[in-house]
């Protein structure tokens, strides 16, 4: 990934809220789910191009995800998997905000892809989500008409926590006037379900091998924001969906704010260190010292040395 210098009114923006001299816009809360397939060449994911007019990050592919809705925070929600509080740990949270950005990225994935992480037993997963009857609770949900709890309960439905695997956390750097404390989750996509091109903000929809999306960002052929890239730049490493889960078994968030930093005397946004190390490996670059690479990377998964 080629990191771009800030242009100096930024820098003098990121100064100022620094000092304390400007308050920074407070940060919605967001959960984004890195929707994976295996393909020939490795894990792919599923990406959303979104209109170029929207206000945020618009022309650029994302994840399915969206702000936590104050629904998601019920607690009668019909609940299978780890526990809100096990997913508290997980996320670096506490149960009631786990629980809701657990709820947040179920709903937001059905809403922006047609794929639903829901079976009507702890131990099923619906296997299709396309007829007209689940197109119009799609659309009740997106437009707020339904709640999460009530969709379920009409269709006889649980959530299956345990289909989704903790990734990330990005918050928003302080000068933006639009910012997401956004968690990143990853699941693979249920068996006998399939995407739709369904979601009001996005112009395409595709799956791309998350080492073939890497190469089209780098080439200028895609644009995306740091933190999809990079993910889609970690998941590489990996061979396939079920190795990307087991990796995220072991994980835990931290939320990471970029900030400016100094990069032989050029303003850059900084990245975390294993992202440092992954983006070295991208260029052909040497590895910097002192990287340690997160649970669940071996050796012979690196597709970038």
């Amino acid at each position: 990934m080629r990191r771009i210098p800030l242009p100096e009114h930024l820098v003098e923006q990121a100064a100022a809220f620094t000092s304390g001299a400007r308050t920074p816009a407070e940060p919605r809360d967001a959960a984004t789910v890195v929707i994976l397939r295996p393909g020939p060449e490795g894990p792919e994911v599923y990406l959303l191009r979104r209109q170029t007019s929207m206000a945020f990050a618009g022309g650029f592919c994302v994840f399915p995800g969206g702000g936590v809705d104050p629904r998601d925070f019920d607690h009668a929600v019909a609940w299978a998997g780890p526990s809100p509080a096990e997913w508290a740990t997980r996320l670096g949270t506490d149960e009631a905000m786990a629980r809701a950005l657990v709820c947040s990225a179920v709903r937001e994935t059905f809403e922006e892809s047609g794929v639903l992480l829901a079976g009507t037993t702890p131990d099923d997963v619906v296997a299709d989500t396309t007829g007209e009857d689940w197109e119009a609770d799609r659309v009740a949900l997106e437009s707020r008409e339904l709640s999460l709890t009530d969709f379920l309960e009409r269709r006889g439905l649980v959530l299956r926590t345990d289909l989704l695997g903790a990734w990330s956390g990005w918050l928003t750097p302080v000068f933006e006037p639009r910012r997401y404390r956004t968690w990143f989750f990853v699941a693979d996509l249920p068996e006998g379900q399939r995407t739709r091109d369904v979601s009001t903000e996005s112009s395409e929809v595709m799956w791309l091998p998350t080492a073939k999306a890497v190469e089209k960002v780098e080439g200028g052929d895609l644009f995306m924001l740091p933190p999809t890239y990079l993910t889609c730049l970690e998941i590489a490493r990996h061979a396939d969906p079920d190795a990307v889960l087991e990796a995220a078994a072991d994980r835990t968030v931290e939320m990471f704010c970029p900030e400016v930093e100094d990069v032989d005397g050029v303003a850059m946004l900084s990245i975390p260190p294993y992202a440092e190390a992954l983006a070295a490996e991208a260029a052909g670059r040497a590895v910097p010292s002192g990287y340690e690479a997160p649970p669940g990377y071996q050796d012979h998964d690196r597709r970038f040395s």
